[in-house]
């Protein structure tokens, strides 16, 4: 068993660097459950998965490398309509499909603890998110999930979407006083800025905008530190209230955030392309594994440094299972979505640069032997994981 001194090492490591406040934020929420620490800790989980031939040999992919229950989510895309998808792209790499699964799947595992969920039960869902996914492979046919398409919990995520009103969103997010509109920073989702941060920002929001058809529109209101998320909070992440259409109804947010390199980079022996930044990384595998794009997403630098920009998402836009605690029908039509979904997206993103070509996707689902072996490894993952959490918060409490 590991020793929670070289367990810690570790995690302060790969986190060295990040900004004191948030990365504080990120070790209290992470200490809250096991998986609450699987999500801040996808370094830990790549780093040690098994040497299993399933691991190694299945048909290459892209992947979003972090994918868990939390990073499957509604979001609006550039053509104003809502999709459900994957959402997180910070970790995505060229990688073995498998790499995807495992983690998915240990994720409903972890999760479905917190919601007394019996290890049977647990494990049925896990089954049915995996065999979904090689069905869907075995079709060969890459679709999306829509307003219309959607059931169950994920068509009371739409619905929650489809009633909110951007200005209400935005009032959420600011304050008025004296018919100036700030951006609320009380802690709960923004912190302020230093005036050097501010101008940073709002300097480069003004070449971007130059290059815009409508500059107007890119005017920058305010800017604050976001805190969002969990496995990236501490590294340099802003929320900017733009002037939009005008009024509050018209006005939007950004989110700006920095890119780093990939968690699975020391860990892969696929070969990867030349990215120019990371932010190029992070976008264009977003680009080519979403049916469609969120709004405002782009490459962007600031300085030496790349961050990915886009259209602020709302947090509650996210599969929480305890919402439908109770109804095991309901979960596993849920772990079935998400099971489609994943593999759609290694379908839309295939023959791309080195990953996979359809037929060898097909060929992977068509024969799905490899389901309880896979459950197997999810098992291990997620019995690994809590050994880990519980060694790691025993420091806290003394």
């Amino acid at each position: 068993m590991m020793k929670a001194s070289s367990l810690s090492a570790r995690i302060a490591l790969y986190n060295r660097g990040r900004e004191s406040e948030r990365l504080a934020l990120k070790y209290r929420a992470m200490r809250a459950d096991p998986f609450a620490f699987l999500r801040g800790t996808c370094h830990l989980f790549h780093a040690d998965l098994p040497a299993r031939a399933l691991l190694r040999n299945a048909p290459a992919a892209w992947i979003c490398a972090d994918l868990h229950l939390e990073n499957f989510g509604t979001y609006k895309g550039d053509n104003r309509l809502v999709y459900f998808d994957i959402n997180d792209f910070d970790e995505a790499a060229l990688a073995p499909c498998t790499w995807e699964i495992a983690r998915a799947a240990t994720s409903i595992l972890v999760a479905s603890k917190p919601i007394g969920l019996a290890t049977d039960a647990a494990t049925a869902l896990c089954r049915r998110y995996l065999s979904a996914y090689a069905e869907t492979l075995a079709g060969g046919k890459a679709r999306w999930i829509d307003r219309d398409a959607a059931t169950g919990l994920l068509a009371k995520l739409f619905d929650n979407v489809r009633e909110r009103k951007r200005a209400d969103f935005i009032a959420s997010r600011t304050l008025l006083h004296k018919g100036k509109m700030t951006l609320n920073t009380d802690g709960r989702k923004a912190l302020p800025v230093a005036a050097a941060q501010r101008a940073k920002v709002t300097a480069f929001m003004r070449q971007f905008a130059a290059a815009r058809d409508d500059p107007g529109f890119y005017r920058v209101i305010d800017v604050a530190r976001r805190i969002a998320g969990l496995g990236s909070l501490g590294i340099e992440r802003y929320v900017i209230l733009i002037h939009g259409k005008g009024g509050p109804e018209g006005h939007y947010l950004l989110d700006l955030k920095q890119a780093l390199p990939s968690a699975l980079a020391p860990f892969l022996s696929t070969p990867q392309p030349a990215w120019r930044t990371q932010a190029e990384r992070v976008v264009a595998i977003q680009h080519r594994m979403q049916a469609v794009s969120p709004a405002f997403l782009h490459a962007v630098t600031l300085g030496a440094t790349s961050y990915v920009l886009k259209g602020l998402q709302p947090d509650q836009d996210r599969i929480h299972l305890e919402d439908a605690r109770g109804s095991q029908a309901l979960l596993e039509t849920l772990a079935g979505e998400l099971g489609r979904l994943t593999a759609w997206d290694q379908l839309r993103a295939s023959g791309r640069q080195g990953a996979a070509n359809a037929d060898a996707l097909i060929a992977f689902g068509s024969k799905p032997r490899w389901i309880d072996e896979m459950l197997d490894i999810a098992a291990g993952c997620a019995d690994k994981n809590e050994r880990a959490w519980k060694e790691w918060i025993i420091p806290s409490s003394d």
